[in-house]
């Protein structure tokens, strides 16, 4: 029998430890598949029931050098403690790494002198120097064990991954450092130039940065669930033998009758069987305007009651809730997303293996060959310092910190790597319509009258206390045009018609065709007026005075001003645009055609935005979703990339990969042209981090001095010799600077995304 288990894993840095994980549970006989997350850090196994059980699975995670997490609550208490260890290594390594750059470089820097204690003198007292630098660098190196302790332990497994790198570089650079004090306490003082303390020191509290803001991005996974469980109330009020009394949700058995008060939070899903009311689903449905319920209509747990109190019978408890299945589309989305593509691992995967190799086999050549000890270590060591993974480390991280930044300045938030990935192989963008390409609430857009003030002010009259959003956008308009309201009496409101009452002496209805027709009112005269309005879905109110129809009141939601212009500029980047909605086709046809929408989805319930998505990307989409309500939160974590309008629900921003803080559509477009300079960016930067390391790996190996005696008597073989020497050997000093030389084309590149502007 096949059993499947997703298990947290916990203690993963990097992709490559996925990998490990998965390799090495695939080789236990009985395992039919094992996917390992590293965004979500989840493992997902089926097995054969009869042959393996959990500690069977367990074993070999812990066998890896990691574990797997039982109790759910202590995940978060792992990612924060993870946060804050992170953040106190990274606050060590930065209090020491400072003094000790300034004191290796400062006296390097041209034309500038300045302040420097003489008695840490390069030349004067190199012995001083030397010391302080070890003094300065050991901290740094204790609080990045980590790099170490997993870095070797990967290369060990025959696994290696970014840590490795650092490990191996920073390692070769510390002792060929020590052994270089070693040699100026013994009296050789030209050994001062071989001091790498500084780059062993700066390497670990660069990448420390990037660990930080890792942990700090993983120890609010989890937000966007929690925030949605917190949206159902914690008690409701029931009758049970005859008597009212409040019990918390978890107490709630089906069947139960659950009494719900003006202004409530609807506690459960069920369906109504006394009362009738105005319900305000928006938090669910994220459609604006409340829908009227009446006796055997449903209701949606976490919805607001508008108006009337009703009791309703409960339909589904647990699980089976509608908020409880969203809550679920998210976890599986969040879960079943692909982690990014972290190409220095895949890289250093293959670049550690060969460089050790070059470095060991060129070293035992040299010395092999008489050339001595002291000439091989200085191979080994050169070869091995300019392959160091700083620009490598910093390929990455340091553009998408300035992109992020950028960002942040347009008001775009990236919340992760991913978003940056993702947002530019983007090939259809999906809006959610109501708040997103809308404004979100109704408008007045049309009055049919012959006296469009006087019909106006009757309707404001009649609506001027109502909540609903229709009756307030009809007060709205009346105030904008300074109209005076007129006294109402008798007062009366009809859930699913509208309402009746008495305006200066005349009885006065406002609401639907069903209300005119129920009251005899002719409304032949505006048939025409009301079709074209229906087919521009649009809402029509109609008034009467005296039972004679005086006009109708149109209203919709209304298209943002800047909406037509995104989609003409979506288009231009060569990606189509997609509308979901819970509208009728009619309303959301007329929407996309104003706005230029390519592929429209309407009538979908909440539960099914997601499927959308799903179907879009089984065609091979890559799918970017905008939204802003909590039925939107699925959608988003199922999508490549989610887009959450600033003005939105917190859970809607807690799922989200990118916030448009300024709550602009145009800024997806942003989002998208800044993603792409980005990815450009990075490529460059992989690209200079291996081209002055790589280059000079031939010539660290001593390929120069092989053929020393041709090259010297070559036209440039003089000035060559005078920056190497006769032997025209490189020096691990040289092979430093071209290390650094790497770092700061990779750092001067990332800059350049400053320079990045939005396109209009």
């Amino acid at each position: 029998m096949q059993k499947k288990l997703i298990l947290k894993i916990n203690g993963m840095s990097c992709t490559a430890c996925a990998r490990s994980i998965e390799r090495n549970i695939k080789k236990i006989d009985g395992i039919y598949e094992a996917n390992v997350n590293f965004a979500t850090e989840t493992l997902s196994v089926s097995f054969e029931n009869k042959k393996i059980n959990y500690e069977t699975i367990n074993n070999s995670v812990i066998k890896t050098g990691f574990s797997i997490v039982k109790d759910k609550e202590n995940i978060d208490a792992l990612k924060m403690a993870k946060y804050k260890s992170d953040k106190i290594k990274l606050i060590i390594s930065m209090i020491f790494s400072i003094p000790l750059f300034y004191i290796s470089m400062a006296p390097m820097i041209p034309f500038i002198k300045l302040p420097y204690p003489n008695i840490l003198s390069h030349s004067e007292h190199p012995l001083n120097f030397a010391l302080t630098a070890l003094i300065l660098c050991i901290p740094v190196m204790l609080s990045g064990y980590k790099f170490y302790t997993v870095g070797f332990s990967s290369l060990f497994r025959k696994n290696p991954n970014m840590d490795s790198l650092i490990a191996i570089g920073t390692t070769s650079a510390f002792i060929y450092s020590v052994y270089s004090t070693f040699l100026i306490a013994k009296g050789n003082v030209s050994s001062v130039h071989n001091i790498y303390f500084e780059s062993t020191a700066v390497i670990i509290a660069l990448v420390q940065f990037g660990k930080y803001l890792e942990s700090k991005s993983k120890s609010k996974a989890g937000e966007a669930i929690k925030k949605l469980i917190e949206l159902s109330p914690k008690t409701a009020r029931i009758i049970r033998d005859s008597n009212e009394i409040e019990v918390p949700i978890n107490e709630i058995i089906l069947n139960d009758i659950v009494v719900v008060r003006p202004g409530e939070k609807i506690p459960i899903d069920g369906e109504i069987i006394e009362g009738f009311s105005s319900i305000d689903e928006a938090m669910i449905t994220g459609e604006s305007i409340p829908v009227d319920k009446k006796v055997g209509d449903k209701v949606i747990g976490a919805s607001i009651n508008k108006l009337g109190s009703f009791k309703f019978k409960v339909t589904s408890i647990g699980e089976n809730t509608m908020l409880s299945q969203i809550i679920k589309l998210v976890e599986d989305a969040q879960g079943s997303k692909a982690p990014i593509a972290h190409i220095a691992d895949v890289v250093s995967s293959y670049f550690v293996p060969v460089v050790i190799v070059i470095a060991i086999t060129s070293s035992l050549a040299w010395a092999i060959s008489g050339s001595g000890i002291t000439f091989a270590l200085t191979v080994f060591v050169s070869i091995l310092v300019i392959a160091c993974p700083c620009a490598l480390g910093l390929a990455t991280p340091t553009a998408i910190m300035v992109a992020t930044g950028k960002g942040a300045k347009l008001g775009i938030l990236f919340k992760n790597a991913q978003a940056l990935e993702h947002a530019k192989k983007t090939s259809v963008v999906m809006f959610d319509k109501t708040g997103t390409l809308t404004e979100g609430y109704p408008f007045v857009t049309d009055i049919i009258s012959s006296d469009e003030n006087h019909t106006l002010q009757i309707a404001a009259s009649a609506e001027n206390t109502s909540e609903h959003p229709l009756g307030e956008a009809i007060v709205r308009m009346a105030k904008e045009k300074n109209i005076e309201m007129l006294k109402v009496v008798d007062f009366y409101s009809m859930t699913g018609f509208g309402v009746e009452c008495v305006i200066n002496a005349k009885k006065v209805l406002l609401g639907n065709k069903k209300l005119m027709e129920t009251n005899n009112i002719d409304t032949a005269m505006f048939v025409s007026e009301s079709d074209r309005l229906s087919r521009q879905g649009k809402t029509s109110i109609y008034v009467s005075e005296n039972n004679k129809l005086i006009g109708i009141i149109a209203c919709s939601d209304k298209i943002k001003h800047d909406a037509i212009e995104t989609i003409k500029s979506i288009h231009k980047l060569g990606i189509k645009t997609a509308m979901i909605t819970g509208d009728n086709k009619k309303t959301a046809n007329y929407v996309a055609k104003e706005i230029g929408i390519d592929m429209v989805f309407s009538e979908v319930l909440p539960e099914d935005k997601s499927n959308e998505v799903k179907k879009l990307q089984s065609e091979g989409f890559v799918v970017a979703m905008v939204g802003d309500g909590i039925n939107d939160a699925p959608a988003l974590t199922q999508a490549n990339i989610g887009i959450a309008i600033g003005n939105g629900t917190d859970i809607t921003i807690e799922s989200a990969d990118i916030v448009l803080v300024k709550s602009n559509t145009h800024d997806v477009v942003t989002a998208i042209e800044l993603s792409r300079a980005t990815i450009r960016n990075i490529k460059q930067n992989l690209f200079w981090a291996f081209c002055y390391n790589t280059l000079g790996i031939p010539i660290a190996a001593g390929v120069l001095h092989l053929f020393r005696h041709e090259i010297l008597l070559s036209s440039f073989g003089d000035a060559l010799a005078s920056i190497m020497g006769s032997s025209l050997l490189l020096n691990p000093m040289f092979a430093a600077l071209a290390m650094s030389l790497s770092s700061i084309s990779v750092v001067s590149n990332s800059l350049r995304l400053n320079l990045f502007k939005a396109s209009r």
